[in-house]
């Protein structure tokens, strides 16, 4: 993504986490923290804009709940916004925890955002060191906001800027005190505007670098991206507005080509989680409108 897009991306993404830890029950991930790092006027602001665009999403919903915003506003974050970023936030993370207990001391997050674990997880200030890897702009914006809100950045949080999809420089991660040992890496909400050979080297790139026993959680889409309509048409929307912000969907991936990518750069398949997966994982016996989103898998991949 181009840097302003990167920042906006990563506004709305704390926005619909934000949505979640106040208002759904039960919580699929509670980021509580991403309420503080968005102004009261951004969310009403992103809040009406959505309201507005519900003809885009759902004519039908759009005229049955025309006199109730707030159920319009609950049906888009629940069945357009939130269903994947929380999801698959709750099981990177569930992951994450894991490693740290076996071991770990060291976390990159590709794409970080207005990631906020290092804040939700003060207990792992002299366990772990966090490097967050994202575009100058949108680490710019985060250290205002993070000032914003009185979060003080601690010692293990290290911000290296660059565009790793392009062009990944471990000088710059080593600068920062990335030192050659297990790492965990997460890659979420990335893969889709990779193309396969993008995504490829990605990946060989990173592993080339790091020993055995390292590992990375991500999501892909299968082969069904750019037929698959989706309840409510939600995954085809998802395509449109894509190509429409013009960052297009560039992959998609059978379960077969993911093995083969990862088996080329030493990585097998720790774990693969199908939508079915997901969702009896994470939606199972909810009363809202949270589903797994149709055609996302996720994937915990380990280096030989």
């Amino acid at each position: 993504m181009k840097q302003n897009e990167s920042s906006l991306t990563s506004l709305i993404s704390a926005f619909g986490r934000a949505y979640h830890s106040q208002y759904d029950t039960p919580k699929i991930f509670d980021d509580f923290i991403a309420k503080d790092l968005i102004s009261q006027k951004e969310f009403s602001d992103i809040k009406e804009n959505m309201i507005q665009g519900i003809p885009f999403f759902n004519k039908d919903i759009a005229q049955r709940f025309q006199d109730d915003p707030d159920e319009i506003l609950k049906w888009i974050t629940q069945v357009q916004l939130s269903p994947t970023p929380l999801a698959r936030a709750a099981y990177c993370e569930k992951v994450l925890l894991n490693e740290v207990r076996l071991g770990l001391k060291q976390y990159v997050i590709l794409g970080a955002g207005l990631d906020t674990f290092c804040f939700r997880h003060p207990e792992l200030r002299n366990s772990l060191e966090i490097f967050e890897v994202d575009y100058p702009a949108t680490q710019e914006l985060k250290k205002q906001r993070l000032d914003d809100a009185s979060l003080k950045i601690p010692s293990h949080l290290h911000f290296v800027p660059m565009d790793f999809t392009h062009h990944l420089s471990f000088q710059n991660l080593i600068a920062q005190g990335f030192d050659h040992q297990k790492t965990f890496f997460s890659l979420l909400g990335v893969s889709y505007y990779l193309t396969k050979e993008e995504n490829a080297r990605l990946i060989n790139h990173l592993f080339a670098q790091v020993p055995s026993g390292s590992s990375i959680v991500f999501d892909y889409s299968d082969e069904n991206l750019f037929k698959e309509k989706g309840m409510s048409n939600r995954v085809d929307n998802m395509v449109k507005m894509a190509s429409a912000s013009g960052e297009p969907m560039k992959s998609c991936f059978t379960y077969y080509e993911i093995g083969n990518m990862l088996e080329k750069s030493d990585l097998l398949i720790y774990e693969h989680l199908s939508p079915a997966t997901i969702n009896d994982l994470f939606f199972e016996n909810r009363t809202d409108y949270l589903t797994a989103f149709e055609t996302i898998h996720y994937i915990h991949a380990i280096k030989k």
